[in-house]
């Protein structure tokens, strides 16, 4: 713990952060924010027991696309994921919700941040759920959490993807009009399953209506992210979600096609104003991970699509387009965003961020 204040103290240092579940899709994300990373350096892979031991290079295959194998940590031994020997500052877990919720709570106590990618906390009364361009208010959270749980550390969640991409679009509308009902479908990506994910011969040529969980996750977790910071806890949003989650043959970028009610019925026109100048508290403090411009508005009639639009802004920026009237709730439009980075890693490295830029990462 010494070291860490010790190292925290000194501006031009880097601060050592983990990464739990690295050898995964979302964990191997983590590796590569982290080798080009101005404010944070990778001090411990760490991932099961079946890969704990060997070298990074020969624990996984290598799935981020146009960086160098590995990231530069080819050689470097993948640890255990045991607080006694890998905990850092921050800690980065792609861990699966299971074992996100014995283990997460293990690192807090022992005095590590915990920036979570699973579902596993994101509920919990105390825990921030962040997409920061939306509600950063509801990181002070985490000192409810520390008093509650006595925890030198805290747990910070980004959310499931899909809603990460959904809030991150809606967050100007709710902020300026108010949100009375959404509806949307989703279009999935295939990435969003892991790796290897869905069979080919379900994915190729198909779509799968249903995902087990996500629609649950997309309709709560947007309530709670729009919802309004109260004292010691977060008063979910009045508005009405209904998600219908359909897996598609597309490789990275969830597709969602939204219908909004907003009070006072703007005009379409006056939608688009809102979208395109949107600027929030990561942009203003230019963190090194946000985007300039958080959403990227399309005028083309069929744009955006997956795989022209979706790795723009370092795969943060998240796209909306065919903002058109609706015939039943007043407001149609078609929103995309990169689910292993807006929606997963990219997310996670976000909100840890904007906890160094306001000096809530010492614990």
């Amino acid at each position: 713990m010494r070291q860490w204040a010790e190292g925290l103290s000194h501006s031009m240092k880097k601060i050592p952060a983990t990464v739990l579940g690295a050898t995964g899709v979302v964990g191997q994300r983590f590796v590569a924010h982290l080798a080009r990373h101005p404010w944070f350096e990778l001090a411990h892979l760490a991932a099961s027991e079946r890969s704990s031991g060997k070298r990074y290079a020969d624990s996984c295959t290598w799935r981020v696309p146009g960086a160098p194998a590995y990231a530069g940590f080819g050689r470097r031994e993948v640890e255990a994921c045991d607080p006694a020997a890998v905990a850092a500052p921050i800690v980065f877990s792609a861990l699966d919700a299971p074992v996100a919720r014995e283990l997460e709570p293990q690192f807090a106590r022992a005095g590590s941040i915990v920036f979570s990618n699973a579902s596993a906390f994101r509920m919990d009364e105390d825990v921030p759920l962040l997409v920061p361009e939306a509600n950063s208010d509801h990181a002070a959270l985490v000192d409810v959490q520390r008093e509650r749980r006595g925890w030198r550390g805290a747990i910070v969640c980004n959310p499931n993807c899909t809603a990460a991409v959904l809030v991150t679009a809606l967050a100007p509308l709710e902020q300026r009009f108010g949100i009375e009902d959404v509806l949307v479908a989703s279009l999935q990506a295939v990435s969003g399953a892991g790796y290897p994910g869905v069979a080919s011969l379900d994915a190729l040529g198909n779509v799968i209506p249903f995902i087990r969980g996500e629609e649950e996750k997309l309709e709560a977790e947007t309530r709670k992210m729009l919802g309004r910071r109260a004292g010691s806890r977060v008063e979910l949003a009045a508005c009405r979600v209904s998600a219908a989650c359909h897996r598609v043959a597309v490789l990275d970028g969830h597709g969602e096609a939204v219908s909004l009610r907003l009070r006072g019925a703007p005009s379409t026109e006056v939608v688009r104003e809102a979208l395109a100048t949107f600027r929030a508290e990561p942009q203003l403090r230019s963190l090194p991970t946000a985007p300039a411009t958080p959403i990227v508005l399309h005028d083309a009639e069929d744009r955006p699509q997956p795989r022209l639009d979706v790795d723009q802004g370092g795969g943060m920026s998240v796209h909306v387009g065919r903002v058109r009237p609706c015939s039943i709730l007043g407001l149609k439009m078609f929103v995309l965003g990169h689910n292993l980075e807006r929606g997963a890693a990219g997310a996670s490295v976000l909100n840890a961020e904007l906890f160094h830029a306001r000096g809530m990462l010492a614990p």
